[in-house]
């Protein structure tokens, strides 16, 4: 059978979220069989095929138009729905996106769509206007109709698609993530630097994910805020570890006016080994997230022994099942007493972080790589 997959998600710099899913994802599927061939597409002005050569193989091939992207887009697929990606490819049986694009195929060809979220839809105040205008152009709903199967990355996404496009039940399928453990060891490839920089202290506490509304940051600040003004003792830093998103000026501005504005520290984007000098130094993690697909943040924090706090909403607990404290992101003061009782309670800390080592086993590439290949060679 010929597999054909978008890859235009791998066309970040820098990868994560999607971006990290769909290229650990196909890696596992690609390196368990040993059967089908994949023809992989992309589009790019400028010539990517080097980048991408170390995908080929006798059974792999990369293959790619080259307009401009927003020519590709809005026009060649948005208005012209032309060229159609299965035939760019030399004609395949199977075509799979692993997530949300312009993207139009012949008759012929079974398409299978990954919906990760659609907090675009739920919660559009978390977005800036650009991105909101961009689902809005993508047309979600035929992107779904016209799919033979939906794979969702959580329960909470499948009931999403029911509720919100009317799918039915039997055309989802939900595949959970895998995960993978960040595995540096003490000291590699580290720069002191980034700890001189932020003059960051051990046992502080710590969120890493985007800065943008919808990681609830600004309730997050005003959380330790409380926690500090009620407990004299504590003075841990709070730490927030990401890239700037979109629509973020309050949470800056928040973190600036605060009484404890010196112990709030914004690291940008981090490299992986920051990531884990960050892990492994941390007393707590937060993940306070109005809306999650899936969240990696906790689990790579569990994987380090860390005890983890949790938003209570969408997809989250599913994620972290009986391993974190869960809490309402919509109330800072439940943040804020969630946090006293880890800092302070050591029954609590290692009770969550037992719990934590025993949650990691039910996430892997393998499985994850193994149902998809499944439903692959069930159509």
């Amino acid at each position: 059978m010929k597999i054909g997959v978008d890859i235009r998600a791998l066309m970040d710099e820098r990868y994560s979220g999607v971006s990290a899913y769909a290229e650990q994802l196909l890696r596992e599927i690609i390196h368990q069989d040993q059967k089908n061939e994949y023809y992989l597409f992309y589009n790019s002005f400028k010539d990517l095929h080097p980048r991408f050569s170390s995908w080929e193989s006798e059974r792999v091939k990369v293959l790619g138009t080259h307009f401009p992207n927003k020519v590709f887009n809005y026009i060649l697929q948005k208005v012209f729905g032309r060229p159609f990606l299965d035939e760019v490819l030399g004609g395949v049986d199977l075509f799979w996106s692993p997530h949300f694009n312009f993207s139009h195929f012949s008759k012929n060809t079974k398409n299978i769509l990954t919906v990760h979220d659609l907090s675009f839809l739920r919660a559009p105040e978390f977005f800036s206007w650009r991105k909101n205008c961009w689902h809005r152009l993508l047309g979600i709903k035929n992107l779904i109709n016209r799919s033979v199967k939906i794979i969702a990355i959580s329960e909470n996404t499948k009931l999403d698609l029911i509720d919100l496009f009317q799918v039915p039940n039997e055309k989802i399928q939900v595949i959970y993530s895998g995960f993978n453990s960040l595995k540096l060891s003490d000291g590699e490839n580290f720069n002191t630097d980034f700890v001189n920089k932020h003059q960051i202290r051990t046992g502080f506490l710590l969120f890493v994910g985007n800065i943008e509304p919808r990681k609830n940051l600004d309730g997050l600040i005003k959380a330790y805020e409380i926690l500090r003004e009620q407990n004299l003792e504590i003075s841990n830093q709070l730490v927030l570890a990401g890239a700037p998103g979109w629509r973020n000026q309050h949470i800056y501005q928040a973190a600036k006016n605060s009484k404890f504005s010196q112990d709030i520290i914004f690291t940008g984007y981090i490299q992986e080994e920051e990531k884990v000098f960050l892990y492994r130094q941390a007393s707590v993690f937060v993940f306070p997230s109005f809306y999650e697909g899936f969240g990696f943040p906790p689990l790579e924090a569990m994987s380090y022994g860390l005890p983890v706090i949790a938003s209570n909403t969408s997809s989250v607990p599913e994620v972290v099942g009986d391993a974190a404290l869960l809490v309402n992101p919509a109330f800072p003061s439940e943040i804020a007493s969630a946090l006293k009782i880890v800092l302070s309670d050591q029954k609590t800390r290692e009770s969550l972080q037992l719990a934590g080592a025993k949650r990691l086993a039910i996430f892997s590439w393998e499985k994850t790589a193994k149902e998809y290949l499944q439903l692959f060679n069930s159509l």
